[in-house]
């Protein structure tokens, strides 16, 4: 007498978590955003911060309509190219808040308070790598996830 004698649905309950397992895989195999999505996003985001260097309302305003424009396109193409979206975990959060005030805070005060507007362009270069960085770093450890059955 087998394990299948004894328990009728135990061989569909087996087949039924190796197809969700292969579709967790499939779905790990998409959610990865493609490479460009990245340096988008750290150019979006340099380019804002950049506009601030300017010391100027309209730049600064035309850029934050670009940035705007430029991530709801981007979210837009990632739902598009892998048919989800996911909201970022809360360490994740945690830690992109701690760099942006290390790098931004400073760059603030400098521009602001001592007319050093090329702060603002350092700040951007740096927190755009680091968006990018993160973002790539994000992707793969949730489509690490998805194949693993863990939680980031």
């Amino acid at each position: 007498m087998t394990v299948d004698d004894r328990h009728p649905g135990a061989a569909e309950a087996a087949a039924q978590l190796a197809g969700l397992q292969a579709d967790r895989a499939a779905l790990a195999d998409r959610v990865v955003q493609p490479w460009w999505y990245d340096v988008a996003l750290g150019l979006l985001l340099f380019g804002f911060l950049a506009s601030y260097a300017f010391d100027s309302l309209r730049v600064t305003f035309a850029a934050l309509v670009v940035f705007g424009a430029g991530i709801g396109a981007l979210v837009s193409a990632y739902r598009r190219i892998t048919g989800v979206w996911v909201n970022t975990p809360p360490r994740f959060t945690a830690l992109w808040g701690a760099v942006v005030l290390v790098v931004l805070v400073p760059a603030l005060v400098l521009s602001e308070a001592y007319d050093q507007h090329w702060a603002m362009v350092v700040a951007g270069a740096v927190l755009g790598i680091a968006a990018g960085v993160l973002s790539r770093v994000f992707g793969r450890r949730w489509a690490a996830e998805l194949r693993s059955g863990s939680t980031l």
